[in-house]
């Protein structure tokens, strides 16, 4: 009788650890892919360039991979900002606005 309350009784610890288990990685898998994040670099000029992951400076150029998902390259000198996408605000107001006098 004692050997079967204890089995039972394993078989829950089992049990429990599997479903922690199960889900911590479910969370994880929910939570790490925020990690690679898009990047928007902003040049002298204005213009801006959405990236896949954070460019890497190499050699004076900035190395990134583009919304393609090809290589593309921008020399340091014409780069103003690099952020993460989320940080970015909107900067409409160089813009002529004919409505406004």
């Amino acid at each position: 009788m004692k050997r079967l309350w204890l089995l039972t009784r394993l078989l829950d610890i089992k049990t429990m650890k599997r479903v922690i288990l199960t889900l911590s990685c479910a969370l994880a898998v929910l939570l790490f892919p925020g990690c690679a994040k898009n990047y928007v670099i902003t040049l002298n000029n204005g213009s801006r360039i959405n990236t896949v992951g954070k460019p890497k400076f190499q050699k004076g150029i900035y190395v990134f991979e583009d919304g393609l998902g090809q290589k593309a390259y921008v020399p340091a000198g014409r780069v103003r900002e690099i952020a993460p996408a989320s940080m970015m605000v909107e900067q409409d107001k160089t813009r002529f606005d004919p409505s406004k006098r």
